[in-house]
């Protein structure tokens, strides 16, 4: 039952062609049945129908990735030849068929990323052949059942992001039984809330286990030794959880492991020599690609504490790419050794420690390194030459030492660097010539040193929000809104070019040009080919259907009004009688145009549960014979998030709940647009009043007249387009830069604090040098409660609810700081704002 067919995929579904001949479909060479259907991706939506069950040789049903609705059909365990059901990343809700046990020759059921409910069916330690369950990200209740455990035959179990516990238990532990799959490979129950302690003898029960993912819950208790045992183990992620004690797992005999992720945890030492025990085992681990034992939580707790000198040893990981040993309480030198590792090349993080001495001139055999960050450590000495050989950074950290001299020259080789912050040291001179002509600099901070002489007004030093000079007080020069003193000219017979000269003669050349232009334009045909064939595509309704629908446009159905379109409500009677908002173009105001085209191409290629939904769209003539625009989207009864900040309309306010509901939606769709889709989309121009809410306030992304899809026709920018709007657009933008992915969640951030604050970012308040980000960066962590809107909070009956409160606020109020930075580098990425802010969600629910 296929309502939205959007790639014409079923076109070949008719009786003209023999079934075994449709598209998605294989058959049997011999008996000409059905064997396997196969429409992964296809944009399909609808119902998947009950028929299915009468396909009796299927023994392969892959619908992965599309928008099929309603209930899984209890049909299909009539189906006992299927082997294989992927029916991910849909939105299929209702409960797991029980009968699904039927399907006695099972062997992968992928159910992940749906709407499913309740707990998962007893019935199906029946399917006794089961290897593959995998059904993280739904909304299954009732803890992990026991029964799991006596499926001998599951290699991989993966579980994660489903509210397990139930409502008796809501966090929940790990049935003891599961522990008994000696056959299990890979094991992820992630981003849930279960407690408890793992078993002391996991690793001896579970001696397949090549990917273990246990990250984002509150296990307690210490890490067991046993896991050195488990010798094929690749990947080994138990961050965000509460696990304490000495890490005490001989990583000598994990040979193999890829990744290992301990940070957010409560690990203590003692600063003896054993206590770094644990990382000089890693010698033997060749093959360690990512090493994470930093500490760089939201709420500023530091519980992992790793003292001591780092070990040379880490020198044998020759194929490590990411090493993160930030906030710990390192001590000593940079060992020559780590820098010796030819596949560091993603970031070596370094950074809040107790480093000393000088950085060593073997740095420069990183020649391939995009980023080092060795910034609050105790680095004394002059910034070392062989910097300059490193030439693939992108960010270089220095911030926060004792450096001393000159920036040597040998960093103008650094043509591709992004960032660079070398503020809070003891750095003299003159500011190099060559900082204002790199092209690829997008932040520059100098601030805190003592550097003097003409600060330079080209290149990065164009623009006061992309470079910082402040503490530097022998500075002369520079732009005028720096206020810094003027610098003394060197000569006082300076001759000046008479500028009125270059006035007078270019000034009628110009005017004559303008004026052919100007001609050329008008002789110009209003329309063209091209277009209107890809006009044509649009056209679903009528001029005469829209026009009923609002009563005429009428003032009293107006609900919105941009620089491109106004908004009406209104009802189609040719869709039942359905409430629609209908947005027409303003095709007289330049730049709408491109603005109705970008939109239909955006809503072409995505589809998800909050972003608005789109019903039709309208290219036409009004009765006057003048060209009419228009799309039609579903109506969003709570109006914008923009409506509930700051309209007087509503009596009453989001709650804090709501609020951090409404951003978690928010950047949910944001991380589909980035990562999710097949191809990349910036929407442009995100703020409160694109962000509608339906009647169950959930929150829906809209308006994409901005919209560039990375990679296609549409990203073709002008550095004279118009790109967002003023105090949600990222400061890279003003200054001609491309959009970008990045751009988007510089806007999120800055939307962030005004869903938290109250504030617009273009509120009177904010000027002389204070912003929205800063206000709210000023006020953490201790003083989020002052900054926040006061609607938002609603008093707790106990302290330690309220402290739990206030965790939450500021917890919050980072996220949107760490997205509002100015350097697009160092913005946050939007996968980890989502986990962030349903980790956040889900404190709130349980006060």
């Amino acid at each position: 039952m296929i309502t939205q067919d959007p790639y014409k995929v079923l076109t070949s579904w008719n009786h003209s062609f023999h079934f075994c001949d449709w598209s998605g479909i294989s058959c049997g060479k011999r008996h000409k049945r059905v064997t396997a259907l196969r429409l992964v991706s296809k944009g399909l939506e609808g119902s998947l129908s009950p028929h299915v069950g009468n396909l009796s040789f299927l023994r392969e049903l892959y619908l992965a990735n599309n928008s099929f609705q309603g209930t899984i059909p209890h049909e299909l365990g009539r189906v006992s030849r299927l082997c294989r059901i992927v029916l991910a990343e849909n939105n299929f809700s209702g409960v797991i068929p029980t009968n699904l046990s039927g399907c006695s020759n099972l062997e992968e059921l992928w159910l992940y990323e749906n709407k499913l409910v309740g707990s998962i069916p007893k019935e199906m330690s029946l399917l006794s052949k089961l290897v593959v369950l995998v059904i993280q990200e739904n909304k299954l209740t009732g803890g992990i059942p026991p029964f799991l455990g006596n499926i001998t035959s599951m290699e991989w179990f993966s579980a994660g992001g489903n509210p397990f516990g139930g409502e008796c238990n809501l966090y929940g532990s790990i049935p003891p039984s599961i522990f008994n799959l000696s056959l299990l490979v890979n094991f992820s129950l992630s981003q849930n809330h279960l407690t408890g302690s793992l078993p002391s003898e996991i690793g001896n029960q579970l001696p397949n286990l090549e990917l273990l993912q246990l990250w984002g819950n509150e296990l307690t208790g210490v890490l067991p030794p046993s896991l050195s045992n488990c010798s094929k183990l690749r990947i080994l992620e138990m961050n965000f959880n509460n696990f304490s004690g000495k890490l005490t797992i001989d990583f000598s005999k994990l040979k193999d492991i890829n990744i290992i992720s301990l940070e957010h945890n409560n690990f203590h030492g003692r600063g003896e020599a054993d206590d770094m025990r644990f990382i000089d085992s890693l010698e033997n681990c060749t093959r360690l690609v990512y090493l994470g034992l930093s500490n760089c939580n939201l709420t500023g707790v530091f519980p992992i504490t790793i003292e001591g000198d780092i070990p040379s040893s880490l020198g044998n990981c020759k194929q490590l790419n990411g090493l993160n040993l930030c906030y710990n309480r390192l001590s000593g030198q940079i060992p020559k050794q780590l820098l010796q590792i030819p596949s560091l090349t993603n970031f070596l993080d370094l950074s809040h420690n107790s480093l000393s001495g000088s950085i060593p001139s073997d740095i420069k055999a990183l020649k391939m390194l995009s980023t080092l960050d060795l910034s609050h450590n105790n680095f004394s000495g002059t910034i070392t030459s062989s910097l300059g050989e490193c030439i693939s950074l992108t960010m270089l950290n220095l911030s926060g030492n004792i450096f001393q001299g000159i920036v040597p020259s040998s960093l103008s080789s650094l043509r591709g660097l992004e960032v660079l912050d070398i503020s809070q040291n003891n750095l003299s001179g003159k500011i190099p010539q060559f900082l204002g002509k790199w092209n690829s600099l997008e932040f520059l901070n100098l601030s805190f040193n003592d550097f003097e002489g003409e600060l330079p007004v080209v290149g990065v030093f164009r623009n006061a929000s992309l470079f910082s000079v402040l503490g530097n007080n022998r500075l002369c020069g520079g732009l005028v809104t720096l206020e810094l003193p003027k610098c003394k000219e060197r000569g006082r017979h300076k001759k000046r070019f008479p500028f009125f000269i270059l006035v007078i003669v270019i000034a009628p050349t110009l005017l004559i040009v303008f004026c052919c232009v100007y001609l050329l334009w008008k002789k110009k045909p209003n329309s063209q080919p091209s277009q209107s064939s890809e006009n044509e595509r649009f056209l679903k309704v009528s001029y005469n259907e829209l026009l009923k629908a609002t009563d005429g446009f009428s003032a009293a159905n107006l609900i919105g009004e941009g620089g491109f379109s106004s908004v009406y409500k209104g009802i189609l009677d040719s869709n039942h009688n359905k409430r629609v908002a209908v947005k027409v173009l303003h095709l007289q105001n330049k730049g709408a145009q491109k603005s109705f085209l970008a939109e239909c191409e955006a809503w072409r290629n995505i589809r998800h549960r909050n972003l608005l939904k789109i019903i039709t769209s309208c290219s036409s003539t009004d009765f006057q014979g003048n060209d009419f625009k228009a799309l039609v989207y579903e109506f969003m009864p709570n109006g914008s998030v923009h409506d509930w900040l700051h309209s007087s309309a509503y009596a009453s306010k989001l709650n804090l709940l709501q609020r951090i509901n409404i951003l978690r939606d928010v950047a949910t769709a944001l991380d589909y647009l980035q990562n999710r889709c097949q191809t990349t989309i910036v929407h442009g121009d995100l703020k409160p009043s694109n962000i509608l809410l339906d009647e169950d306030m959930v929150a829906h992304v809209g308006d994409f007249g901005l919209a560039r899809l990375l990679g296609t026709d549409l990203n073709q920018n002008s550095s004279t387009g118009v790109k967002g709007t003023i105090g949600y657009a990222p400061p890279e933008y003003g200054i001609g830069s491309k959009m970008t992915s990045c751009g988007d969640v510089y806007s999120f951030g800055i939307l962030s604090l005004e869903v938290m604050t109250g504030k617009r970012p273009t509120d009177d308040m904010f000027k002389e040098g204070l912003s929205l980000h800063k206000f709210v960066y000023m006020s953490l962590p201790d003083h989020a409660v002052d900054v926040t809107d006061d609607d938002a909070i609603v008093l707790q009956r106990t302290e330690a609810n309220a402290k739990k409160v206030e965790e939450c606020l500021a917890a919050t109020m980072k996220i949107g700081v760490s997205c509002s930075v100015d350097s697009p580098p160092q913005r946050m990425k939007m996968e980890i704002v989502v986990i962030e802010l349903q980790r956040i969600l889900d404190v709130l629910q349980n006060i």
